[in-house]
């Protein structure tokens, strides 16, 4: 499939989300591979094991202390008690063709590549967000999905949200807060790497040539592995590729807006400039859907304007103003009572989800919710809330906010053509160099 064929099919398309709710009722367990065995991809593994009769039959990492661990856990959850098979190759993994589906928490850098040889080998899958490191990687993994007709579900679980679903449907659908002007969207957690540990020589048991896969290589650092690889725009997106995803992810779902017409940003690295993280600790970015404007914020430094949202999403009506965040939501009406509303836990239901390591456990039931919608669209064909096209628009928004704000001016989009109008400039920048042995996805779709 080429670009203009691809195109033509119509790719821009917005899908609207139907009931994530709806029970899953296949019988048949699922033969379920994970690549990525790090803290998310436990996460999201184990809350598959929840909600349907899966098998786990393999796990793939390049860190074998972490591989061996997931192993042993997922014997401990699953209804078999069977420890998974390892693999420290992905490939290799996928070439047993004993899968039905397959989930991918790698690194940001490693979600393409894998991504697109599932759908190859005939699985559906589950990838995390945000789905690339550039936005041609994207366009090739959301053809790879068409091409091959594959389940594709990105973990924006926001759109599985039980409560963000409720304040979605009682107050902007339902018209509560008017017509809305602009949704301020941020992130105020000190979550950037503030450290400059000595580069060294990586642990025995991690491979991190591998690693580093398609990226460019750097000297190791403590600071790469685990969790902290996204100090570094080599392999990620930084806070906006992170935590931006969700929240505009959840704005457009929220709102049904399909691309933004530009997107513009400003920021840096402002205050901490001795860390060995390269990436902004201040941005503002607004992406511009004509007659509605959403403006992102982050900093990883000082107080949060609000300390009850300090990562969340405000919508602005002329009748209201509603909060939304992971924790929760507050609608505010110009008259009226206001609404609180708190994340609900299910720890009656899910009582393991009190004593699971690392667990972000206001995020369970939304994972949940996630996997049934991924797994009654596995069943019925039809596209999954998170469909990898709505992933892809959010991911590629982020992106074209970094671009922006390297360039130093706004970029106009073009979605038929998926291209930066009128900015040679801009659109070389829409792939960037894969390292030698590694070839860019999107060479397939020249």
């Amino acid at each position: 499939m080429n670009r203009r064929q691809f195109l033509s099919a119509g790719a821009a398309g917005i899908f609207s989300a139907s009931n994530y709710a709806a029970p899953f009722a296949d019988t048949k367990p699922k033969r379920v591979g994970m690549i990525g065995s790090g803290w998310y991809g436990k996460s999201d593994l184990l809350r598959l094991v929840q909600v349907a009769p899966v098998e786990v039959v393999s796990l793939c990492d390049v860190d074998s202390h972490m591989l061996a661990e997931a192993a042993e856990l997922v014997s401990t959850r699953q209804a078999s008690h069977k420890k998974p098979r390892t693999y420290s190759s992905y490939k290799k993994m996928l070439a047993e063709k004993d899968l039905d589906l397959v989930i991918i928490d790698t690194p940001d850098h490693w979600h393409a590549l894998p991504m697109i040889e599932a759908v190859k080998g005939g699985l559906d899958v589950w990838v995390q967000k945000p789905i690339s490191v550039d936005i041609e990687e994207g366009y090739a993994m959301l053809a790879a999905a068409r091409k091959y007709n594959k389940v594709v579900q990105v973990g924006t679980q926001r759109r599985s949200t039980p409560h963000l679903i409720e304040a979605r449907d009682q107050f902007i659908r339902e018209g509560k807060l008017g017509q809305i002007g602009v949704v301020e969207i941020y992130c105020y957690y000190h979550m950037r790497a503030t450290t400059n540990p000595p580069d060294t020589t990586p642990p025995d048991y991690f491979d991190y040539e591998t690693w580093t896969g398609p990226a460019p290589m750097r000297p190791y650092n403590e600071l790469v592995h685990p969790r902290r690889w996204r100090a570094f725009e080599e392999y990620s997106n930084g806070i906006m590729g992170d935590m931006c995803v969700h929240m505009l992810d959840m704005t457009r779902w929220m709102m049904d807006l399909g691309w933004p017409k530009s997107v513009s940003s400003s920021g840096g690295i402002l205050v901490d400039k001795k860390s060995k993280a390269n990436i902004p600790d201040t941005q503002t970015a607004t992406f511009d859907f004509g007659d509605l404007k959403v403006i992102w914020n982050h900093r990883s430094y000082g107080a949060a304007p609000d300390p009850k949202y300090p990562w969340g999403a405000t919508f602005y009506g002329e009748k209201g103003t509603l909060k939304t965040s992971v924790m929760g939501y507050d609608f505010i009406p110009e008259k009226g009572a206001p609404v609180h509303k708190d994340v609900v836990y299910e720890y009656e239901q899910f009582p393991e989800d009190r004593t699971e390591k690392d667990l972000e456990r206001h995020v369970a039931p939304a994972i949940r919710g996630h996997m049934k919608n991924f797994l009654q669209c596995i069943e019925s064909r039809e596209k999954p809330v998170a469909d990898i096209e709505q992933g892809h628009i959010s991911t590629a928004s982020c992106i074209l906010a970094n671009m922006s704000m390297k360039l130093g001016r706004t970029l106009t989009w073009d979605p038929a053509k998926h291209r930066i109008v009128g900015d040679e400039v801009a659109n070389k920048l829409l792939r960037r160099p894969y390292r030698k042995g590694y070839t860019h996805p999107a060479a397939s779709l020249v």
